[in-house]
């Protein structure tokens, strides 16, 4: 089974190319979608993240507050990596059990959309990375606009990732989203008419 790798920075669009691919047909494992389940309440990550990031996350109806989380982790590198090294590994380890149920309904391909893909490659096996791009700028403005944050929260968010133009040089694809959506579907659809083919 074939495993293309989807990713980018934070407000590029991957989340939309994920939904173009899964129109397309294509089987999408979400990495954001398991990271949430995995810290849902009941599951031990979430008992985790309380016991060494702090109680303050946990809101009263028992789930992550994650908007607080964030505000926080963004911010503060090594609450970023306990935090990444609590959820992570349960992360991938959900995933390939997904791409195991996949082969074995006979799915010839499957597209793991991990936003910190490039960052962890050693740790995740694909084919071929596929990365949604828009300079940097752009990501700032969008983020700042979707989320309602601030510059600095912003620029905070976006450099706690591997920069987007260091993102560009290591992937295998760049799919260019500085367009409007119809270009943006465009390129996803001869992409995976090109999966199709082989």
């Amino acid at each position: 089974m074939r495993r293309i790798g989807l990713t980018g920075g934070i407000a590029t669009g991957k989340s939309t190319v994920a939904a173009i691919l899964r129109e397309l047909g294509a089987p999408v494992v979400d990495a954001d979608a398991v990271a949430h389940e995995v810290t849902s309440p009941g599951m031990p990550a979430l008992a985790e993240i309380a016991e060494r990031l702090g109680p303050e996350f946990i809101l009263a109806d028992g789930s992550l507050d994650r908007p607080r989380l964030a505000r926080v982790v963004f911010r503060e590198p090594a609450m970023l990596e306990h935090l990444n090294a609590i959820v992570h590994p349960r992360v991938r380890a959900a995933m390939e059990e997904a791409c195991e149920r996949l082969a074995a309904r006979g799915a010839d391909l499957v597209v793991l959309d991990v936003p910190l893909l490039l960052e962890a490659r050693d740790r995740y096996a694909v084919d071929a990375v596929w990365l949604v791009y828009v300079p940097e700028p752009l990501q700032i403005a969008r983020l700042m606009e979707r989320n309602g944050l601030s510059e600095p929260d912003a620029l905070a968010r976006i450099r706690a990732q591997m920069p987007i133009e260091e993102k560009r040089q290591l992937a295998d694809v760049v799919i260019d989203n500085t367009g409007d959506l119809a270009h943006l579907r465009e390129q996803v659809v001869q992409l995976f008419q090109g999966l199709q083919g082989r």
